[in-house]
């Protein structure tokens, strides 16, 4: 199934969402058109904010201005978001728990600026600060709902975006599912249940479409919630199932994958957990396609892991959509 491809789906709906919210304003960090806020800039330059390549003094000014009434919407890279203005956003947004949205820009390997721009721990870093929402966007559709389920939330929340050209897997205007874990397949007396987050819903699309998993009974799911986590939707999905694989863009260790698995352990569930992501290495600067294989969480990668699962022999070379590295939309470029 070819899947249509959106171009910067956040560019155009930051526009037109923010019209009616003069207490919503947008801060960026020298990243302004590289976080497609270029068009907010310059369509509500009062509401827009340039801080400078400051990002600590960024997120301290945005919790003090969530104090006196205004909803920050930050807009830069993941990486900096979470590992560089780290005591920031722990002190001034989320022990005083203020409505900061951090908006973080390129996660994992969705760019091939190497590990210096790469946030492949930004899960595990935000998910242990109290009072602090995580989420993580799969497609066109949860960029574009992402901004409205922000608006249930009283405290912080942090966002793993999606830029430049960005595939639409749920129908246009689906909410963003903070209380569900959105199915892709469910197939009857299925034994094995795929969870994606993020670009690896769109490969585990492509993988469980594959000739040699046609036939094998199984469930694909997305997680755009990961804190809080819906556990009782997991739980709604783990009737006769024996095993779970779990596909992230995101270190191995505390991602994704490592709250599945605490979800299970905590309930004493006799179920094997294979997660796929970046197996505690670093990854370098590399085309988004070269990096998801050799990492092994792209579709040849979850292919052969849910294979593998069902005592079969690795299956990869599927044909996969491949973004150019460099686009006038961004798709992986600085």
């Amino acid at each position: 199934m070819s899947l249509p491809v959106i171009k910067r789906p956040h560019y155009h709906h930051l526009i037109a969402w923010m019209a009616d919210k003069p207490d919503h304003i947008v801060m960026t960090a020298d990243l302004t058109g590289s976080c497609e806020a270029d068009g907010f800039r310059d369509t509500y330059p009062d509401r827009y904010f340039s801080m400078g390549m400051a990002e600590q003094n960024m997120i301290s000014a945005a919790g003090a201005m969530a104090r006196e009434g205004f909803f920050p919407y930050i807009h830069t890279f993941a990486v900096f978001l979470t590992r560089r203005v780290y005591d920031q956003v722990a002190m001034s947004v989320a022990y005083p728990n203020v409505p900061v949205r951090l908006m973080g820009f390129l996660p994992g390997i969705t760019t091939p600026g190497g590990v210096t721009h790469q946030a492949i721990d930004d899960i595990a870093l935000m998910r242990a600060l109290p009072n602090m929402t995580v989420l993580t966007c799969a497609d066109a559709t949860q960029v574009e709902a992402v901004m409205d389920a922000t608006e249930a939330i009283e405290g912080p929340v942090y966002i793993r975006m999606l830029r430049g050209e960005v595939v639409r897997i749920f129908p246009e205007g689906t909410a963003f599912p903070l209380d569900a874990l959105p199915i892709l397949r469910k197939d009857k007396g299925a034994k094995i249940l795929l969870l994606t987050e993020g670009i690896c819903t769109e490969y585990g699309i492509t993988a469980t479409q594959s000739a040699s998993l046609q036939d094998v009974p199984l469930i694909h799911a997305n997680v755009a919630a990961i804190k809080p986590f819906p556990e009782h939707a997991l739980h709604n999905l783990l009737d006769g199932i024996t095993d779970i694989v779990v596909a992230e863009n995101h270190s191995v260790i505390g991602g994704l994958g490592s709250l599945v698995c605490e979800c299970i352990a905590s309930h004493g569930l006799p179920i094997r957990v294979r997660r796929l992501g970046l197996q505690d290495v670093f990854a370098h600067g590399a085309s988004r396609a070269y990096l998801a294989h050799e990492l092994g969480f792209d579709a040849d990668g979850i292919e052969n892991a849910l294979c593998e699962t069902v005592s079969r022999t690795a299956c990869g070379g599927l044909d996969m959509r491949r973004e150019a590295v460099h686009s006038d939309a961004k798709a992986e470029g600085l």
